[in-house]
Parts: C-alpha cells; structure tokens; sequence
C-alpha cells in the first residue's frame, strides 16, 4: 500500500498508511541489493558455473565475500548449490526458479545504469 501525505487546514502535513514495517521494494533491495549479489546472480543467468570460475567472473570481490554471498542466496531459495566431485571438491552453483525470477529486473537495473552512466 503506498504512504500519501496530506495537508489540514492549518498547513500540518500527516502522512497516511505510513510504512510501520520495511516496504515490498525494501524487502526486494535486502534480498538482491548486497554487495556482489547482483553480479552473482546475473553471472549464473545461463548455466551452472564452478565457484572458481565465478570468482574469475567477479574479479574485484573477494572469494570471501563471494562464498558469504552464495550462502545467503542459497539459504533463501535463490541458489542451488550441487557437490559434482567428492576429491577434489568441485561445486557448482546455479539458480533456482525463484533466482531466476530476478534476472529481468537486474537486467533492467543494468540498462538503466548503462544509460545514465553511473560509477
């Protein structure tokens, strides 16, 4: 439900159906606005990618922040991690439904930044 701002008699603004709780876009910006959460989830847009592979593709993240990353995506339904060799350990991460459901509107934030080039 979107806040209105009306105005009495007297001048004295009052809002109406104020957000008493984080808003449908606040809750979409904690969920893909982190850090790296964008790139990670446009990187897997295709197919299944290694981890290390995934890290290449985002040269400038840590692959701290890029595991602290995937494990939030993973633990909200977003990410399917799958352990594909035991010795050596290779994972691969990819999305689910619900990730991919993302994609357009991290497409449309790309074009929009692309076309206001922002830094």
């Amino acid at each position: 439900m979107e806040s209105v701002v009306k105005t009495d008699s007297k001048g004295r603004k009052k809002v109406l159906n104020a957000c008493l709780e984080p808003c449908a876009i606040e809750k979409g910006m904690r969920l893909i606005g982190g850090k790296w959460t964008g790139s990670i989830i446009y990187h897997l847009k295709d197919e299944p990618v290694r981890f290390n592979d995934l890290a290449r593709m985002l040269g400038g993240a840590s692959k701290k922040m890029i595991d602290q990353r995937l494990k939030e995506l993973e633990s909200q339904g977003m990410v399917l991690r799958t352990v594909v060799n035991e010795r050596p350990v290779a994972v691969t991460y990819e999305l689910t439904e619900f990730g991919r459901s993302a994609l357009h509107i991290l497409e449309q934030l790309r074009v929009w930044s692309e076309s206001h080039h922002l830094d």
